[in-house]
This record gives structure tokens, sequence and C-alpha cells, in this order.
């Protein structure tokens, strides 16, 4: 893997990290009412989750990205599933409610694996997260050539990124709390939304633009780190 992959993968896991929902909060409220171990103990949990649900979307659609890699044009249906999940998370009404509430109670005590169990569950109950997950799977295994090897460590790479970026939200508790109104995280959210929408867009485009063309866009604009997501 080059470095550009490896620099793709940890924006990727930076991104994940960000999609704001009650696992979001609940990192936030744990770190503050019970510490920053307890915070990490349900953070282990939520990636935890993340893993299960990279390894359901790459063995529920290995066939599928053999397709792909042999006919780019099947690029649609990632960038499909990235506009769709973009959609979802741009008109989801419960946007300004999920900071001031969870539905996941904090343990009193600090039973460790609970908290774990907690992280995991809250996570994997979440079927939007598969299908972000799922999303990027379909357009980074056909870019990596299906390379188990290549895809392994690119994901690898993306939970490095995701569990730094939460090591920060955990550091930065108290801060975030205090910052995150209802009104900032409605925006936040309709912008990760949008993100999503855009990098579907330009996938499903991708998937028709020749590539004699696509590779004179490229050289105007740095696409292809956008493609990689």
């Amino acid at each position: 893997m080059d470095f550009h992959t490896i620099k793709t993968a940890l924006f990727v896991g930076f991104f994940m990290a960000f999609m704001i929902g009650p696992v979001f909060f609940m990192l936030i409220k744990t770190s503050i009412l019970k510490g920053a171990r307890a915070a990490l103990a349900f953070d282990a949990g939520v990636i935890l989750g993340d893993i299960v649900f990279i390894l359901l979307a790459y063995f529920g659609s290995r066939s599928l990205l053999e397709k792909i890699k042999d006919d780019p044009r099947l690029f649609l249906i990632g960038g499909l599933i990235l506009v769709v999940y973009g959609l979802i998370t741009f008109f989801d009404k419960n946007n300004k409610k999920e900071a001031a509430e969870s539905n996941v109670e904090v343990p009193k005590a600090n039973n460790y694996y609970k908290l774990l169990l907690n992280g995991f569950l809250l996570n994997f109950i979440n079927i939007g997260v598969l299908a972000g997950w799922l999303g990027i799977m379909v357009v980074v295994g056909p870019s990596l050539q299906m390379n188990s090897s290549h895809i392994f460590w690119y994901f690898v790479f993306v939970i490095i990124g995701y569990l730094v970026t939460d090591l920060v939200k955990i550091l930065l508790a108290k801060q975030l709390k205090s910052k995150l109104t209802p009104i900032v995280i409605y925006r936040i959210k309709r912008g990760m939304g949008i993100l999503l929408i855009v990098f579907g867009a330009v996938l499903m485009l991708k998937s028709f633009i020749p590539k004699e063309k696509m590779n004179t866009l490229i050289d105007k604009v740095d696409i292809e780190s956008l493609s990689s997501f």
C-alpha cells in the first residue's frame, strides 16, 4: 500500500468517528461521568462492532466486489449506497435530540465488561453503520484489486484513524459537551450527510465517464481521494 492509500484510510476512520449518533454522545457522556478508562472500554466495544460490520460487508459482498473489479460501471452501486446513507443522515429528524439524551444508560459502577458490551450493542443495532461500511467496501475492494492483504491493511488503518479520533474526543470530552449544542449537532450531521451524498455522486459519475475523460478530471481535481472513500 502506498502513502496516499494509507492517508485516505486514516481520513475515512476520522470521518466515521464523527458520524453523529448515539455512540458519539455516549462516548463523551461516559468519559465525563466515569472517566477515560471507562470511555476506552465503551469505545473498544464500539470498534468491535465496527469490525464485525466490516467483516459482514466484506464476506457478504465478495461476489459483487469481484464483478465490480471487472466492470467499473458497477461503482454505481457503491455510490448509490453512499447517497442513500447520506440522504438518511441529512433528513434524520432526531438530529437535535441525540446530544441531550441517549437510549443506553451509563452503568453507575465501572464495570468495564458491561461498558464494552454496551458499546458493542449500541453500535451493532445501528443498521446505518453497516450501510456505511458496505458502501466503503464496495468502493475500496475493487480499487485494491480485491487483494485480501491490501484490503485487510486498509481497514486496519481505518480503525487506527477511528481509534485515534476517539481518543481525542475522550480527552476533550468536557469541552465537546459544552460546545455541542442542538443546533451545532444539527448542522454537523447535515454537513456529514452532504459529504456522503457528494462522495456517492462522484462514484456514480465515475461509473459513466469514459476512463480517458476521468483521467483528465483527476488532473484538475483530486477526485481520487474522494473515490478512495
